[in-house]
Order: C-alpha cells, then structure tokens, then sequence
C-alpha cells in the first residue's frame, strides 16, 4: 500500500485517525516501539534498518520493505 509522503506529525495524526495509538501500529507492523516514535518525533531519518521500516510504513519516506 502506498501513502503520499507526509511529514512526521501528519503521519501521527493518520495513525490516530485510524483510531489507534503509536503502539498499537507499531505492534501491528512488527516495528520497534521506540525506534516508531524517533521516527515520528523526526529524531531518526530513516535511513537503514528498523528506522527505514518505520519510515516507509508510516509514509514518511518512499522506498520497500522486505516482508
């Protein structure tokens, strides 16, 4: 599935329009909880590994995830 790019704190407010917290998605996605909310926080770029799931999967940044 893919998002239009979205800045951290609109990529928040998608996942709380879902009506679910950060946990919630990040236990849904397989996603590390605090790496989910440097991410959102845009304290971490994304830029390899966990950051770079979290990063895409919130529609942060294009790219893949392996599944």
């Amino acid at each position: 599935m893919m998002h239009a790019i979205r800045p951290p704190a609109q990529a928040k407010a998608w996942i709380e329009s879902q009506g679910k917290t950060v946990k919630e998605f990040a236990e849904a996605n397989d996603l590390d909880l605090h790496t989910t909310y440097q991410v959102l926080a845009g304290t971490k770029k994304g830029k390899r590994g966990e950051a770079h799931k979290a990063a895409v999967l919130l529609g942060i940044k294009e790219g893949t995830v392996a599944q």
